[in-house]
Order: C-alpha cells, then structure tokens, then sequence
C-alpha cells in the first residue's frame, strides 16, 4: 500500500495590516486597501489582527514591519513603493531585517520592456527590493509582487493591490469561518446578561452584537456568530435562544 502524504493546512492563521503614507494620515487619501484586504482575508479564513497606519518615515515602517512579523503569520504592507522621493517602503521593510536594498534583475527586465526608451534611473527606482526578497510574476498581472520573510509588498494604489493580492491569494488560505447571524427585537441592554453568559460558555466562538437605529427594520440587535467550528456556532446560539423570551427572536440565519 503506498500512503501518500499531503502537507496540512494550519486552521488557524493571523494577519497584520500596515498602510503607509502620509496622504491617509492627513485626510488627502482614504484608505480603501485595509477594507478589501480585511474582507478578502476573512474569506479565505485568515484573521486579521492588527491594522497600522505609518508614515513615510523608514524608521517608522521598519519598526511596524519588524513587530508585525513577529507577531502574525503573513504582514500585507500597502503603499509607498513608487519611484518618487516620498516612497520609502522598501527601504523599511530592508530596515526592520537588517537587509540591504538591491537592484532586482527581473525587475529592471519588466521595466525595461514596459518603459522602452522611457527608461531613466527614477523608473528604474522601483527594480529595488530588499536582498532577500522574492519575486512572484507571471503574465496574469500587471505588476511583480515582492514578499521578504512573511511581508507581501504591495503598492498603494487600489485597482493594482487587488490585482496583485488575487493572484496569489491561495498562499494564504486556511480553515474557513464558520458565521451565523441572530436577528432580536429585544434592546441590547435587555439581552446582556445572557450574552455575557453564552460568551462564558463557548469562548471558542467570537459573538458580536450590533445594535441598529433604522425604526422600519423589525429588528434591533443582530448578532453573529463566528467560528471555525460549525459545532460550536450552533450550540452558542441554541443556548442564546433557549436562554431568551420567543418574542425577542426575530430570525435566525
């Protein structure tokens, strides 16, 4: 009998988010990388733990960059890998490994072929990465994307950072999220003391209850459910119902 062995998926991965630039900070720019990596992240069942916005400062991006890694299982950075003077992640993120910043062959090749004749030392500017840098490319993308350690270096621009995270989104696939919702008439204040119990009982489930003020919705709490445990959401909101008067249920999904 031959076995064969296939390498397994942790159920349990975590991300942080680091969106640099000095336009978000200031209110010129919304952000609008973090909501799309958060949801896209969600889905795939990675959680995102933590979101950071830096500067364009490289100590700054080095010291998030340095603590991210350690902290979570894959680092997305956003922004600032232009050929202008204000784009200082590849230097940071070179920073926070104690790497030096080098000239990427491929990516002088890429440039070249796009930029033609265009082609100045500004251009090639964004062929620098950090040494121990790797490169993911192929035809299905406009743009290479770098990743040093577990930081995937993504530009700031939206439409290019959803491309780029699309078309390597199966590395960072896990485990998904199990999510159901509970919909109440009943007002938060009202239902408290039993959330605090269901949340006691199944810590492995992670409860949010969100009032609403819109009076022609029939509800005024939905809660949610979420886990990677199908069994453990079903049990935590058949505790919460039995737990609770039938005239506060509205529906359960």
């Amino acid at each position: 009998m031959i076995v064969i062995s296939r390498e397994r998926i942790p159920e349990h991965r975590t991300a942080g988010v680091i969106v640099i630039g000095n336009e978000i900070l200031s209110g010129k720019v919304r952000d609008e990388n973090s909501p799309f990596l958060a949801s896209e992240l969600r889905r795939l069942g990675v959680s995102l733990r933590r979101i950071d916005v830096v500067p364009d400062e490289i100590d700054l991006i080095a010291e998030a960059t340095a603590r991210h890694s350690r902290s979570y299982d894959f680092v997305f950075t956003s922004g600032g890998v232009g050929p202008t003077h204000d784009d200082r992640t590849i230097e940071g993120v070179a920073t926070a490994f104690g790497q030096r910043v080098v000239r990427n062959a491929l990516l002088v090749d890429l440039l070249k072929r796009y930029y033609g004749p265009r082609t100045t030392e500004v251009v090639l500017k964004m062929a620098d990465v950090p040494e121990e840098a790797e490169i993911f490319y192929d035809d299905g993308i406009q743009l290479p994307v770098v990743t040093v350690r577990n930081v995937t270096v993504f530009p700031g621009v939206p439409d290019l950072l959803r491309q780029e995270f699309l078309s390597i989104q199966n590395r960072f696939a896990t485990a998904p999220f199990i999510s159901r919702r509970v919909y109440l008439r009943a007002l938060e204040s009202d239902i408290a003391p039993v959330l605090d119990k269901v949340e006691q009982a199944f810590q492995q489930v992670d409860l949010g209850s969100y009032p609403v003020f819109d009076v022609d919705l029939p509800y005024k709490v939905m809660l949610t459910f979420d886990s990677k445990n199908a069994a453990a959401v079903d049990a935590a909101i058949a505790r919460l119902l039995e737990q609770l008067p039938s005239d506060h249920i509205q529906h359960v999904e």
